[in-house]
């Protein structure tokens, strides 16, 4: 999953990727950095307490931020950064049409990005609220402004001379070209063409906006409580404990016993009246700016520029629902054969349920999992397929937010350095359980010829290992680990002169792609067997066992897939015409028992939990359509050998070097070197669910 916001504007905080940028040289090994698999298997050494006096003097501030030594300084970024903008606006506005037009805009793009970005990660991820606090604000500012500049009709004019010059525009190299028209498309999506009136209201309802959904998602988290009495004292241990309450903070769905995830499903679920006007609220707010802006629905507006194009292209989702339809159907008879319970509080556990039926016991793997081992095959992985090693360097004071936190450096074997990875993998009181890829600076070329390289974060919730043991992944854990280093790899992997399209910066129906791509590399026998060793005795995991999790991950895979053609269906209603003929929890009853088949659990309104509305808003079906690609980008290029080098420089030359910098449609053709359609798309998704399902069971 992506983090970090993703507005427009001569500020945008989302696009994707890299270019090559000429003249940038190899890079000696550092002697700060050690191997990557050692530093995740031993535990760093704690830094020594400062005077609270000297503090903010003595620390070297958040990621090297000089002024992020304590919370305060966030104001200081923010000015500093409000101030640059300013004097790049006035600067855009007097300078002739030319490239320098793109890279002043692409500069006032990084200046408010540089803080935005990070304070976005900080605001959700810092163990201090005094920090979070102070990120949040930040965040709220810099949007108001970016979405200022977005309706700015002198700015716009200084990038509108540059694409009515045909001189100028033919002169421009492809990539510069394609910025500008970003920049320009960023503008018009927030209705630039209209009268000054409407364009404030326009800037009022995108801030209102933001607050709606840093709410509506803070809310998604929040625990349910409940009268301890009121459940069975057999099951109550299951829950946190408050005094006469208990704490229902998720679905519980790994759990063995149907009585505790039916109840975490009914009380974690419950309708809450202050979320469900929130969401209401959202919905109504984005389909009055897509309206206002000239747009029929919100999904009209927010497919803009994406692999899928409009809302019409939903005949991927339809042509799959029809596919799917009785392989699903072939799942729950099988199900109920099995005598599994087949309801909604279950729909989220069917795959653990059959790895548990199936003796495909994650405690069985984890020992061959060390977070070292699976890190180390990482950087195996890397430097066969790219040339790409991970070192882990060591952090100055201040500089990380928990001392459990890694930086590793991303290094070329002919190019040098390329960027950092920050990782936070652990527990902690107050970290929002979920795994995300975090930009914090995007890579750019510098005016003075000098290479801006990336800065990211990846954020997973690994259980905090025992003194002197190795942190053990489930082959869950283990897979969620290689789609964020998928992540990471989009943003490191490229040198785009512009920042606006670096890192995962492009359409979010292509974002995932390289992400899920490695998820097919973390269930390949000939990759597992490089890395995974028993951590104690070095026994290599055998193949029998790797076989069998790589099938188990197939039974029940269509109804799971249909679960996911539900929320994407669901998320295109919500965000289609309004107003909406039913309240969003008659919308979540009738198109769950209309697409996915399983009754509606009353009293129950899940859409409240559905954090995806924020940052994925019209756009989930992008799961879906990323995993075709993926899979596509699998079976043509890698499954014969997940090491081929010459397959790996094309993957990272087709899709990898451009970001959001080229058409996502003409990265795919690149690789695949030809135009698929939608039909292919379906038949990758579905060909993914074929098993010798009758050979598994003798086998089991």
């Amino acid at each position: 999953m992506l983090g970090g916001c993703r507005r427009a504007l001569p500020a945008a905080l989302g696009r994707a990727l890299r270019g090559r940028a000429a003249g940038q040289g190899g890079r000696a090994v550092s002697t700060s950095w050690c191997p990557v698999g050692t530093a995740f298997d031993v535990k760093q050494q704690q830094q020594q307490p400062l005077d609270m006096c000297s503090l903010c003097f003595a620390l070297q501030g958040l990621f090297g931020v000089p002024e992020l030594s304590c919370p305060e300084g966030f104001q200081e970024a923010q000015d500093k950064a409000l101030q640059e903008s300013e004097q790049l606006v006035q600067k855009a506005c007097s300078t002739p049409p030319g490239p320098e037009t793109v890279m002043i805009f692409d500069q006032l793009s990084d200046s408010l990005c540089r803080v935005a970005d990070l304070a976005d990660f900080v605001k959700v991820a810092h163990p201090d609220f005094a920090f979070r606090e102070a990120a949040e604000e930040a965040c709220r500012n810099i949007g108001t402004v970016v979405e200022k500049l977005n309706t700015d009709v002198e700015l716009c004019q200084s990038l509108r001379r540059l694409l009515a010059d045909e001189t100028v525009l033919s002169s421009l190299d492809p990539e510069t070209r394609r910025v500008a028209e970003l920049f320009m498309f960023d503008f018009e999506i927030s209705g630039i063409h209209l009268d000054e009136e409407k364009r404030k209201k326009a800037v009022d309802l995108n801030v209102r906006i933001l607050d709606l959904c840093n709410e509506f998602l803070i809310g998604t988290h929040i625990p349910n409580k409940i009268d301890k009495h009121v459940l069975p004292e057999h099951i109550r241990y299951n829950f946190t404990a408050e005094g006469n309450y208990l704490r229902i903070a998720g679905l519980h769905a790994d759990c063995p016993d149907d009585l505790v995830r039916e109840a975490a499903y009914k009380i974690f679920l419950h309708s809450n009246t202050q979320q469900l006007a929130r969401l209401e609220e959202l919905l109504a707010s984005r389909n009055s700016l897509a309206q206002l802006v000239g747009y029929d629905t919100f999904a009209h507006r927010a497919l803009q520029g994406t692999m899928a194009k409009n809302p019409a292209q939903k005949s991927f989702i339809n042509i799959f629902i029809i596919k799917i339809f009785f392989r699903t159907k072939k799942d729950f008879e099988m199900m109920t054969k099995m005598k599994m319970k087949l309801n909604p509080h279950n729909s989220v556990s069917y795959i653990s349920i059959c790895d548990c039926l199936y003796n495909i016991d994650p405690g069985l793997y984890c020992p061959f999992f060390s977070l070292g081992a699976c890190m180390e095959g990482l950087n195996s992985l890397f430097s066969q397929l790219l040339g790409i090693s991970l070192y882990a360097e060591q952090t100055k004071r201040g500089e990380i937010w928990s001392e459990d936190v890694r930086k590793l450096a991303v290094v070329h074997e002919t190019e040098g350095l390329l960027g950092y990875i920050y990782c936070d993998f652990f527990q902690r009181p107050d970290k929002p359980h979920q795994d995300c890829h975090f930009t914090v600076r995007g890579g750019r070329l510098k005016e003075n010829g000098e290479y801006q390289l990336p800065v990211v974060v990846l954020m997973l919730s690994l259980p905090n290992s025992a003194r002197g043991a190795p942190t053990l992944l489930s082959p869950g854990m283990m897979e969620n680990l290689f789609h964020e280093m998928g992540h990471a790899m989009h943003s490191m992997l490229g040198r785009t002169r512009y920042q606006h399209v670096t890192g995962t910066r492009c359409a979010t129906d292509f974002a995932e792609v390289p992400s899920i791509l490695m998820e097919y590399f973390a269930n390949d026998y000939r990759v597992v067997n490089q890395f995974a060793r028993h951590y104690k005795t070095g026994q290599p995991l055998p193949k029998n066992m790797v076989s069998r999790l790589c099938e188990s991950k197939k039974v029940c895979a269509a109804a799971d897939m249909q679960l996911q053609v539900f929320y994407a269906v669901l998320d295109q209603i919500y965000h289609g015409k309004h107003p909406l003929n039913k309240s969003t929890t008659e919308i979540l009853k009738e198109t769950q028992e209309k697409v996915y088949g399983l009754p509606y659990v009353p009293n129950t309104a899940w859409q409240l939990r559905f954090s995806h509305l924020v940052g994925y808003g019209a756009k989930y079906y992008s799961y879906l359509m990323s995993r075709a690609v993926a899979s596509m980008v699998w079976k043509q290029c890698f499954a014969q050998n997940p090491f081929d080098r010459a397959m790996g420089e094309r993957y990272r030359r087709e899709m990898l070097a451009h970001g959001g910098g080229k058409e996502p449609m003409l990265m795919v053709q690149g690789m695949l070197q030809k135009s698929p359609s939608v039909e292919d798309f379906v038949d990758a998704l579905v060909s993914d669910l074929d098993h010798d399902f009758e050979t598994f069971i003798m086998d089991s």
